[in-house]
């Protein structure tokens, strides 16, 4: 829903996301990729230490540097949407409680 492709992410996040160890980080990068349309994963180093993960999206490409880019303000339309539904979610209580007073 905060842009990219939509299908893509539902997608990616509903066959991929308990592939990752995190329960917390896979449904996200999941989503992510799906949305981006790239694949994540595979072999990967994290500070000269190896790891072999899932991949995530396996019919997305490979990453370019361009998609950082298109991540960064990925991430930032999803914050800015779930800080209007938090607050649309508050006001909807507060309205919803005077009137039940």
């Amino acid at each position: 829903a905060a842009g990219g492709d939509p299908r893509g992410a539902a997608r990616a996040w509903r066959a991929d996301a308990s592939r990752h160890p995190s329960p917390n980080a896979g449904p996200v990068e999941a989503a992510f990729a799906g949305a981006l349309g790239v694949r994540l994963g595979g072999t990967l180093s994290y500070g000269g230490r190896v790891e072999h993960r899932p991949v995530l999206n396996g019919g997305g490409r490979p990453v370019e540097v361009a998609d950082i880019d298109r991540a960064v303000r990925l991430s930032r339309r999803v914050t800015w949407l779930t800080l209007a539904a938090c607050v649309g979610g508050r006001i909807l209580t507060d309205t919803v409680k005077r009137r039940t007073k």
